[in-house]
């Protein structure tokens, strides 16, 4: 099974990508976390240290000053990633398409890579409930003013993506604003697994 999450701050896609992953033993790749691990002192798992590590140095000026890392950048880093044997049984990408033209630049990696996108998930959650629950998590950049405006971002760059993965029939919309359980239950409902 290899998914995409997609939703906005506070909409679960951590909570559901770590559920997904267990009930299906696949990795979650999260590209926040591939950048931190790229610029970290340990080695990482894998023959690929050399270029995680020259990618994460080039990555690092844009995180520190708080600016999207290039999209070539984070593809490089999802082949990389991909090309680990773990994800040969499939795997679950969080944080990552993020606007239309990354969808399309995966769709490429995945075709290069022998690879294929069974669904793109999207945790449908209204802005108050997102803006909530970002709050609530207390973590440094969870602030009002950051968040109202990651979500407004959010909801400028999700239509594209929507309307990217609705033509390719490849779209499950599941209503986030439940408890995880049940949002999790309705993802493997859809997908045909339970």
């Amino acid at each position: 099974m290899r998914l995409v999450i997609l939703g906005g701050s506070g909409s679960g896609k951590s909570t559901q990508a770590q559920r997904l992953c267990r009930y299906f033993d696949i990795p979650q790749i999260s590209t926040g976390e591939m950048l931190q691990q790229a610029m970290s002192d340990d080695k990482p798992l894998g023959s690929v240290y050399a270029q995680l590590r020259t990618l994460g140095c080039h990555a690092q000026p844009y995180l520190i000053k708080r600016e999207l890392v290039p999209d070539e950048m984070i593809i490089d880093l999802i082949r990389l990633r991909l090309k680990n044997t773990d994800v040969d049984c499939g795997w679950i990408l969080e944080g990552y398409p993020r606007t239309a033209f990354q969808a399309e630049e995966l769709d490429f990696l995945l075709e290069e890579l022998g690879q294929k996108l069974d669904w793109a998930i999207y945790l449908q959650v209204p802005e108050a409930v997102m803006v909530s629950r970002s709050l609530g998590r207390s973590l440094p950049d969870d602030q009002p003013e950051i968040v109202h405006h990651r979500v407004e971002i959010f909801y400028d760059r999700t239509i594209p993506i929507l309307e990217y993965y609705d033509r390719r029939r490849r779209l499950l919309t599941i209503n986030g604003d439940q408890k995880p359980e049940m949002v999790e239950h309705k993802i493997l409902t859809l997908l045909s697994v339970e």
